[in-house]
């Protein structure tokens, strides 16, 4: 007796689904929280946002002249492929705006820490911020907010210094810069130097940096001389530096002996400050876990709760530290943390671009990485999956399809099946024998047993048998 459905059944062709869409059949509901005001006396959006296009106004002002003179079919912007401002193209900048190379070159600079301009390879663009320069103040904002976060590059730092002491008062810096918040006020560069201190301090004692003597039943070996290293160097030339540098950013005022934070750097602190307690106050606990316990803990929200937790996970540490653990999440096992750490790194945004261009080289790695520069170029996610190869795609949905069968119930990985861009099964079928992932058995093995249709499953489960054995 045969059955009355085709086995040759058409697949309903629909837009592929992001991954974060995934998990939604086992979200958590949240106690929702009211908005946090932030302190007395900080000035509203709108002002705030006026102050931060009085601070990137000649950084703007360079980008547009960028947009407007290398456009399409113009002379390249950069030098060498690395978003530096080559000569020829900074002369035609100053002679047309009026000022010198050297101002040119340091508004080139702010205006691409400020996503004011983006570069690629050895091209550039204007920024998506620029072209909402004059109508959106959210823009603004999170454009200076991105000049704060990269203050570190505002200034050269001083010579003399390892890069291991650098990496310690870039690290301190935002317990300082919180003492500055609550301080509300002027405060003596002495007392801010002794604060520092005792950071720099508590971070060479997490990482055991303790001279243990022999113990007693090992015999003495008398080490070998070694010079003092220079992470033993007086901390004031660096915390000279870093205030001179957030003050180049407009984050604070330095002066006279003493330092006081802007109203747009109290407002920054107090965001970030924001962040990290909301992160502290979500159920797992995102915040002080590595990438992959934190993305673990964020499968269960929904995609704008997720959101906020990778804001807030990313506000807590370096942004280069957490983009290399987000990629090595990524190269984990668990398929659905490979779609969500990239959705994490979608939250990083153009300081990820290094690293995920990098990832091209993994075939793991590689179908997320090409949708994840595409959107980063301007591409409609609806539409960034026609990068993709038609193996490429394949791939996709086989991996997509292990994070479903992991993690989500029957419905949804067969809702998964209407995505397949192949329009028969058989099609299905041959093309993921053909794309080679190490979980296609699986797969397989789990869409038999959620289809309904006999026939179908009886097609699915002879396809994994033949993967299984090689034939």
């Amino acid at each position: 007796m045969t059955s009355r459905i085709p086995r040759d059944s058409r697949l309903r062709l629909v837009r592929p689904r992001p991954l974060a869409a995934a998990p939604a059949a086992i979200e958590q509901r949240r106690v929702r929280r009211p908005a946090p005001r932030p302190p007395e006396g900080t000035p509203a959006p709108a002002e705030l946002a006026g102050m931060a296009r009085s601070v990137l106004a000649a950084a703007a002002r360079v980008a547009r002249w960028a947009d407007r003179a290398l456009g399409p079919g113009g002379d390249s912007a950069t030098a060498d492929g690395k978003a530096t401002l080559s000569d020829a193209t900074a002369r035609r900048a100053a002679d047309a705006l009026g000022l010198t190379v050297d101002q040119v070159c340091a508004d080139w600079d702010t205006a691409r820490l400020a996503g004011l301009i983006e570069v690629h390879g050895d091209s550039a663009r204007p920024g998506w911020r620029l072209r909402a320069w004059d109508r959106d103040d959210s823009a603004v904002l999170r454009g200076w907010v991105a000049l704060c976060d990269a203050w570190s590059l505002a200034c050269p730092e001083p010579e003399d210094y390892e890069p291991a002491a650098v990496a310690e008062v870039v690290t301190a810096m935002p317990q300082v810069l919180s003492f500055l918040q609550l301080s509300a006020g002027p405060v003596p560069v002495p007392q801010l130097l002794d604060l520092l201190e005792q950071r720099v301090t508590e971070l060479r004692t997490e990482r055991c940096e303790v001279d243990y003597g022999p113990r007693p039943d090992t015999p003495a070996v008398a080490p070998e001389p070694r010079p003092a290293p220079a992470v033993d160097a007086p901390l004031r030339p660096l915390l000279d530096w870093a205030l001179r540098a957030l003050a180049s950013v407009g984050a604070l005022t330095y002066g006279d002996g003493q330092a006081t934070l802007t109203p747009l750097g109290s407002w920054a602190v107090w965001i970030k400050l924001e962040q990290i307690c909301v992160a502290a106050q979500s159920p797992a606990g995102n915040i002080e876990q590595g990438a992959e316990d934190m993305l673990r803990g964020c499968a269960r929200l929904r995609p704008a709760a997720a959101r906020a937790e990778y804001r807030a996970w990313l506000a807590a540490r370096p942004v280069g530290s957490a983009v290399t653990e987000l990629i090595a999440a990524a190269r984990g096992e668990d398929a659905l943390l490979r779609g969500l750490a990239f959705e994490a790194l979608r939250v990083v945004g153009g300081p990820a671009e290094p690293e995920v261009r990098a990832a091209l080289d993994e075939p793991t790695l590689r179908p997320y990485a090409l949708l994840w520069l595409a959107e980063h170029d301007g591409v409609d996610p609806e539409d960034a999956h026609e990068v993709l190869t038609r193996e490429e795609a394949t791939w996709l949905w086989v991996d997509t399809a292990a994070a479903v069968a992991d993690h989500g119930e029957a419905p949804l990985l067969l809702r998964h099946l209407e995505t397949a861009v192949q329009p028969t099964v058989p099609a299905l079928l041959d093309e993921v024998r053909a794309v080679g992932h190490p979980r296609t058995v699986q797969v397989l093995v789990a869409l038999a047993a959620a289809h309904p249709d006999p026939a179908f499953a009886k097609a699915v489960r002879r396809a994994a048998f033949q993967v299984h054995t090689g034939g």
